[in-house]
């Protein structure tokens, strides 16, 4: 029974009904929707805390911290790593997300892209550097979701954490928004389904983020 029960936490999570920074609903209301014993509800959260999927937060409930078992391994990992490895996954990711992008595209990945975007641009007003960072990733991440490859997916939701690290120090280098050119573009390359446009675009972007950091790193004392 618990085994089963963890399939469909892990499907709700799949399907986006529980996304990546999202609280699970508490143990009652799961216990009812499920229809099982609290102890069956409490074994299945338990097996994907253990797993890296589920993060429990005292006094405040549990989170859902990865979509699959390979997001949370990505995820311990990419803690651990440099955000000159990060940017360099960023490449080769993210390019051939943005081509892909503009020919899988659905009418509710565009709205998901154009709402992502404003929140990104909103966020350039303010002096919350974090808030920036976050915004940022969530706009690339509903680019990657519009590939609508679902191993791609798994594998930049695992980057979350390190992505917004990197953004962050790429930040202290140059904390100028409009440093970071192309993500405009991009959106309405996604939009036009011009892959081409969409490829160029985060290009452009990518190359800037990598001149900024070397900036910074050639600045740095020895």
């Amino acid at each position: 029974m618990c085994d089963e029960v963890v399939a469909q936490f892990e499907a709700l999570i799949a399907s986006g009904e529980w996304p990546v920074g999202a609280k699970i609903p508490p143990e009652p209301e799961l216990v009812a929707a499920l229809g099982v014993g609290r102890n069956t509800v409490r074994e299945a959260v338990r097996a994907l805390e253990h797993a890296g999927v589920l993060e429990p937060r005292r006094g405040d409930g549990t989170y859902v911290r990865a979509s699959s078992d390979l997001g949370a391994a990505l995820l311990r990992r990419a803690q651990r790593t440099t955000a000159e490895h990060v940017l360099a996954v960023r490449t080769s990711l993210e390019r051939d997300a943005a081509a892909a992008a503009a020919l899988h595209r659905t009418e509710s990945d565009i709205a998901a892209i154009r709402v992502a975007l404003a929140a990104r641009r909103a966020a350039c007003e303010q002096p919350d550097r974090a808030r920036f960072a976050a915004a940022d990733v969530a706009f690339h991440r509903a680019v990657v979701a519009a590939t609508g490859n679902p191993v791609l997916i798994d594998l930049y939701a695992g980057l979350t954490e390190a992505l917004q690290r990197t953004v962050s120090e790429i930040d202290e280098h140059d904390d100028d928004p409009a440093a970071f050119p192309g993500h405009e573009e991009l959106a309405d390359a996604i939009v036009a389904g011009d892959p081409d446009a969409a490829r160029a675009a985060a290009s452009r972007y990518l190359d800037a983020a990598r001149a900024i950091m070397a900036r910074g790193d050639a600045g740095d004392p020895a």
